[in-house]
């Protein structure tokens, strides 16, 4: 049986360094309620982690309607995310470490965004965000993809 390759970039440090998002927007406690999220995603439009809160949401609901509103709201966070990421210095590829509290916003549109894709049927976008996660931080595609599971 032959060993696994290694990523001799990243063993070697030689690959992009991490990228650590600041904070934006308000705190948000992972159990609060529809108007807070709401509140503050109108506070700070910006911020991704109340556009990702509210694809959570919709997504629990588990109807068609919600799935599309899910997608939205996740598309949303994820391309608010992306702006965020570019502002710090992002350049497309590398680490975005999800034990960077900062950094959660993002990954969970990101992974909001995969499940919605897969519940209105398009897979190609499933694949591309799961990929996307899991190429930008193992530790949270393992944390998401098992505390919110697509489907």
């Amino acid at each position: 049986m032959s060993e696994p390759h290694r990523n001799l970039l990243a063993a070697s440090n030689a690959g992009p360094r991490p990228t650590l998002l600041p904070v934006i927007g308000p705190n948000l406690a992972d159990d609060a309620d529809h108007e807070a999220v709401v509140a503050a995603a109108i506070a700070a439009p910006a911020a991704s982690l109340a556009w990702a809160m509210l694809a959570e949401e919709a997504l629990a609901a588990d109807t068609s309607e919600a799935d599309v509103c899910a997608y939205a709201f996740a598309r949303t966070g994820y391309h608010r995310g992306l702006d965020a990421l570019r502002r710090a210095g992002w350049k497309g590829a590398g680490p975005i470490p999800y034990e960077h509290e900062a950094n959660r916003g993002f990954l969970r549109a990101l992974w909001s965004l995969a499940r919605a894709a897969q519940r209105i049927g398009d897979t190609e976008e499933f694949d591309r965000c799961a990929q996307f996660l899991r190429d930008s931080t193992e530790t949270g595609y393992q944390a998401l993809s098992s505390a919110f599971t697509p489907g």
